[in-house]
C-alpha cells in the first residue's frame, strides 16, 4: 500500500497516525527519511545545544536553540525519539511556541513568529528524559553510561544510522546540515570533563558544575555532534598542512596517556597521505581531535571517537587477512578518512551511505600505497573481498531512512579500485579524488552527482558499472573459451548494456554481453585476468 504524504499532512492535527497499526512503522520511516512538507520550507543555520547528563539515573536534560531561515512554513517538523520528550519551546522574543506531538515527531506552529525576522528565526527547545541506551555501541546506537578502569563515570553517545534525534531535538534529515555550524555546552559534575566537536571557546564553573562550551564553525552532520564526558587528560600538537597550521588535540584516559602519545604519532602520517590523495583537511578552522571513547570508534567531525585500545589493526586483527592491516591503527586511519568522505562530502539520503563508506574504506588502501607501495596496497584491497556477502544491493531505499548492504564498505571499495584500473592513470585518479572534495566541499550530495562527476572527469561512461556494483548483487563474470587459436569471450551475469575494459594476459580486451573473438598464440590455453578487477572468471573449456 502506498501512503500519500500530502494526504497525511492534511490530518496532522490532531492525529497523524490514524492509519492502521501495520502501516505506522512505514509512516515513521517516511517521516524520518524524507524531506517532508514540514521540512523542506525551512533551512537550519545553527544549533546551540546544551546538555547535562545524570549518570546515576541514566537521564539527560538540556536545550537546543535552532537558528533557521523560514521559506514559507507555518508548521515545521522537529524530531525527537521516545522516551526523550520536548518540555517547552520559546521563540527569540520569548513567545511560547505551541506544538503537537505525534510519536517521535513534533509539529510546531511557528505562525507566532510572523512578526519576527524570517531570515534569523530562532527557537529554543527544552528537552529531557532517559535516552535509548546502546546495547552494542556504535553499531546499534544510543547513549553509553559506563565506568572507566579507574571507576570514574564515563558517558557518550553514538547515533549514526539511528539518528541524532535519539537524544536531542533537531531536524533529523541528512540533507540539511546547520550551515553556520553549532555550539555544544556540556555540563558536568565533580572533576569530569566534557569534550565536544570543534574548539573549546569557554569554560566556567557555576554552582559546583563545570561548563565546557565547544564551537564548530563549519557545517556538520547531526549524528556527528557528540559529547564525551569523563576523566580526561589532554595533550596537543600541530600539523603543517596544505592550508597552514592545523591544531591537533588528544583527549585520553590518564592511565593511557603514554600509550596515546606513542600511538597517535600515526595522525600526522595519515594527514600527509590523505591530503595528498584527497586535498586539504576540510576543517582547519575547527581543528582535529582524537577522543578516547567507551566504544570502538566513530567519525565524529573534528572529534573522532577512538576506542581501538592503542593497537594496530582492527582491535589487533587485520580485516584483509593479509597482515598488512597490522602496520597501522585502523580506527585512526579509517575514521579520519571520513573527514573527507562523510563529513566534507555527505550523503543527503542514508540510502547513499556508500559515498561515506566505500571511499573511506578505499582510503585505507591509498594510505598503504602512500607509505608501503602499490603492490602491498593491491594485496590489501583484494584481501578485503573475503568480507563481501552480496546479500542485498549497496544502495538502500530512498526517502524511508533505509541504508543498503554492509557491502558498501569492502565491495564499494573494490568497485572504486576496479574503476581506477579502467581509468589506468593514477594522476587522473588522484585529480578526481581531490576534485570531488573541492567540487562538493561542505555539501550534501546524491549518488548521481558522484557518479556523473567521476564519469565526466575520467572521460569514461561508468554508469553501467555503477549500476552493476551498487544496484545489483551480481558480480560480473568474464566467460570465455579457447578453440582453434581463437579466444571467445563475453560478460555474463551483468546488467543490460554492461561493457567494461579489462586487463588480461593477452592485453586489454573489452567484452560485452555478446560473444566476441580474438586470435591468440597457439600456446595460450588459459586467459589470466588482472585480479585488481573485482570480477569472476569462468572458463567453459573446463
Amino acid at each position: 500500500m502506498k501512503i500519500k504524504l500530502n494526504y497525511l499532512i492534511l490530518i496532522l492535527f490532531p492525529a497523524i497516525f490514524v492509519a492502521q497499526d501495520k502501516y505506522q512503522s512505514n509512516l515513521e520511516d517516511l517521516l524520518l527519511g524524507s524531506n517532508t512538507e514540514y521540512r523542506k520550507k525551512w533551512d537550519v543555520k545553527h544549533y546551540d545545544l546544551i546538555i547535562e547528563p545524570d549518570f546515576k539515573n541514566k537521564y539527560i536534560k538540556g536545550s537546543n536553540t535552532i537558528k533557521f531561515q523560514n521559506k514559507g512554513s507555518k508548521i515545521i517538523q522537529i524530531d525527537l525519539k521516545e522516551p526523550m520528550k520536548i518540555d517547552s519551546i520559546f521563540s527569540l522574543k520569548n513567545r511560547v511556541v505551541p506544538f503537537n506531538k505525534q510519536g517521535n515527531f513534533y509539529y510546531l506552529d511557528i505562525s507566532v513568529l510572523n512578526n519576527e525576522d524570517n531570515i534569523n528565526n530562532e527557537l529554543t527547545i527544552y528537552f529531557s528524559g532517559k535516552p535509548i541506551i546502546a546495547k552494542n555501541a556504535p553499531w546499534d546506537g544510543g547513549w553509553i553510561f559506563t565506568k572507566d578502569r579507574s571507576g570514574k563515570d564515563w558517558m557518550s553517545v553514538a547515533c549514526e544510522g539511528i539518528g541524532a534525534s535519539i537524544w536531542y531535538p533537531c531536524k533529523d534529515y541528512l540533507g540539511d546540515e546547520p550551515d553556520e555550524g553549532m555550539t555544544l555546552t556540556i555540563i558536568t559534575d565533580d572533576d569530569l570533563k566534557g569534550i565536544g566537536n570543534g574548539k573549546l571557546i569557554k569554560y566556567w564553573k557555576e554552582l559546583n558544575k563545570n561548563y565546557f562550551k565547544w564551537q564548530v564553525i563549519n557545517p556538520i552532520n547531526n549524528y556527528n555532534i557528540v559529547p564525551y564526558i569523563g576523566e580526561y587528560v589532554n595533550f596537543s600538537d600541530e600539523y603543517k598542512g596544505e592550508k597552514g597550521i592545523l591544531e591537533l588535540s588528544y583527549w585520553v584516559k590518564p592511565y593511557n596517556l603514554n600509550k596515546a602519545k606513542q600511538q597517535f604519532i600515526q595522525v600526522k602520517k595519515m594527514l600527509e597521505a590523505f591530503e595528498y590523495w584527497f586535498g586539504p583537511y576540510p576543517f582547519y578552522e575547527d581543528g582535529y581531535k582524537l577522543i578516547e571513547s567507551p566504544y570502538l570508534g566513530m567519525e565524529h567531525q573534528s572529534a573522532i571517537a577512538y576506542g581501538n585500545r592503542y593497537r594496530n589493526g582492527y582491535l589487533g586483527e587485520d580485516r584483509s587477512g593479509t597482515g598488512i592491516g597490522l602496520k597501522w591503527d585502523f580506527i585512526i586511519i579509517h575514521e579520519s578518512g571520513h573527514e573527507w568522505f562523510g563529513n566534507n562530502i555527505s550523503n543527503a539520503d542514508i540510502a547513499d551511505m556508500w559515498i561515506h563508506e566505500a571511499f573511506t574504506t578505499y582510503s585505507e588502501t591509498l594510505f598503504i600505497e602512500y607509505y608501503f607501495g602499490k603492490q602491498m596496497a593491491n594485496k590489501y584491497i583484494i584481501g578485503q573481498r573475503k568480507n563481501i556477502i552480496n546479500d542485498i544491493p549497496i544502495i538502500g531505499t530512498y526517502q524511508i531512512h533505509k541504508k543498503g548492504s554492509q557491502d558498501m564498505y569492502d565491495k564499494g571499495a573494490n568497485m572504486i579500485h576496479t574503476i581506477r584500473q579502467i581509468i589506468d592513470n593514477d594522476q587522473l585518479f588522484r585529480d578526481i579524488m581531490r576534485g570531488l572534495n573541492k567540487e562538493y566541499f561542505h555539501q550534501t550530495v546524491t549518488t548521481k552527482q558522484i557518479e556523473d562527476y567521476i564519469s565526466r572527469k575520467a572521460g569514461i561512461d561508468f554508469s553501467k558499472i555503477f549500476d552493476q556494483y551498487l544496484r545489483t548483487i551480481k558480480i560480473p563474470e568474464l566467460t570465455y573459451y579457447i578453440k582453434d587459436n581463437l579466444l571467445y569471450y563475453k560478460w555474463s551475469n551483468v546488467v543490460q548494456d554492461f561493457s567494461m575494459e579489462i586487463n588480461t594476459s593477452i592485453g586489454k580486451i573489452k567484452p560485452s554481453r555478446n560473444w566476441k573473438s580474438k586470435k591468440i598464440n597457439v600456446d595460450n590455453k588459459y586467459l589470466y585476468v588482472d585480479e585488481n578487477y573485482y570480477v569472476k572468471v569462468v572458463n567453459t573449456n573446463n
